[in-house]
């Protein structure tokens, strides 16, 4: 009898959890940020004592898995709202490698030694760092490697303008301040509210206004 409790309530948790994962959204294992990683193994860690606990009511580990799914989707809507909170939980991607110098300050900020930077350039098959122009540490842990030879030599890939915030980290990168990036707004006749999105390359902004979208 316990064998079928048991194979009961496997099957009954597979079959929630894959209907959670599907509710949650798809986003590969390697780039799960704090609060997906955290809410998937504290739902693995439930369904496991449920299974393993055959006296006690499944509704008893439902429950927080509910509630956790549910927080998991109200702070993912908030933070889609709000920057602040995205950053909060995910962070910034940081750049580890700018015009071809190493950035050890951000390195040590960020504990990422050079034995982990030369493994994900190794991975993809980077044989020195003189070949790479820029390295972005993405908030998943993967590093974006543009190389010197590549089509994005000497711009920089990463927004000066994320709903409707100025990135002033962007900014100093690429060596401009708050004034140029004011006058440029100014002679596209666009307010800084109206912005989703804007970047730099080949000496001129790009922007994507919140009424694109639409």
């Amino acid at each position: 009898m316990d064998y079928w409790i048991v194979i009961y309530r496997t099957i009954l948790f597979y079959a929630v959890i894959t209907v959670i994962y599907r509710i949650m959204g798809k986003r590969e294992v390697g780039q799960l940020g704090i609060v997906d990683l955290i809410v998937s193994i504290l739902i693995a860690e439930l369904a496991a004592i449920s299974i393993d606990n055959r006296e006690e009511s499944i509704w008893l580990s439902l429950l927080p898995i509910l509630c956790l799914v549910g927080i998991q989707i109200i702070l993912a809507y908030i933070s889609l709202k709000s920057s602040k909170v995205r950053n909060l939980f995910d962070g910034n991607p940081s750049v580890i490698i700018n015009r071809g110098i190493i950035n050890f300050k951000e390195m040590v900020r960020q504990r990422y030694n050079v034995d982990d930077l030369l493994t994900q350039l190794r991975q993809q098959h980077i044989r020195s760092i003189e070949s790479v122009d820029f390295a972005i540490l993405e908030t998943s842990g993967k590093l974006s490697i543009f190389t010197r030879d590549s089509k994005l030599h000497g711009e920089y890939p990463l927004p000066l303008i994320l709903d409707s915030k100025i990135q002033y980290d962007t900014l100093r990168q690429i060596r401009k301040n708050k004034a140029w990036l004011e006058r440029t707004l100014q002679q596209e006749k666009v307010s800084l509210d109206d912005i989703f999105y804007a970047f730099y390359r080949e000496k001129k902004l790009f922007i994507i206004k919140n009424t694109d979208l639409k």
